[in-house]
């Protein structure tokens, strides 16, 4: 079982990817451990505790990995929020800054009923653009943000702080304090 050290160990630095002077958190390597998805889904779990949510909202691409089995082990409704171009059907979109540029997501029209709490899920959180754009996608749509959660949590980069002074909670199990 994966301790949210061992899981921090297991998580590969690629400098300068997708830009310079950008150092991903690449968690391919966690999910080539034997185990390591299931384990990493269960600390996100641990960190729920007490949220109540009825459908998980996941941020492409690596936030389809851990919310989609989270949704499954939970039984609940799964909103894919997606690059432009991706979603066929009537859909309402967000633009947001990255740390090396801007980027939109959007989600399909009717992905869940008015009211439902959802829980916002992705890989990592850096400067908070995406997930702060997939909060206000879910309440454009009538839904309340029940919390949002992430594997990774850059908090030299802000995005926490700017989600909490948002008014959203953040669950996280890997907090990377600075850059080196």
């Amino acid at each position: 079982m994966l301790t949210p050290e061992s899981l921090a160990r297991l998580i590969r630095d690629v400098p300068g990817f997708p830009a310079p002077p950008v150092v991903f958190k690449d968690i391919t390597t966690v999910l080539t451990e034997p185990g390591g998805l299931a384990d990493t889904v269960d600390l996100v779990e641990e960190g729920l505790t007490g949220i109540a949510f009825d459908a998980v909202a996941s941020i492409e691409s690596r936030g389809f990995v851990f919310g989609s089995v989270l949704a499954a082990r939970r039984r609940l409704p799964l909103v894919l929020l997606r690059k432009p171009g991706k979603l066929p059907a009537d859909k309402l979109g967000e633009d947001y800054a990255l740390e090396y540029g801007t980027a939109r997501i959007e989600m399909h029209r009717n992905s869940f009923r008015p009211g439902c709490r959802v829980l916002v899920v992705d890989d990592l959180v850096a400067t908070g653009g995406s997930a702060l754009a997939a909060c206000h996608l879910i309440e454009r749509e009538g839904g309340r943000v029940a919390a949002t959660s992430f594997v990774i949590d850059l908090l030299f980069l802000g995005g926490r702080r700017r989600l909490e002074e948002a008014g959203y909670l953040v669950r996280s199990v890997v907090r990377v304090e600075s850059e080196g």
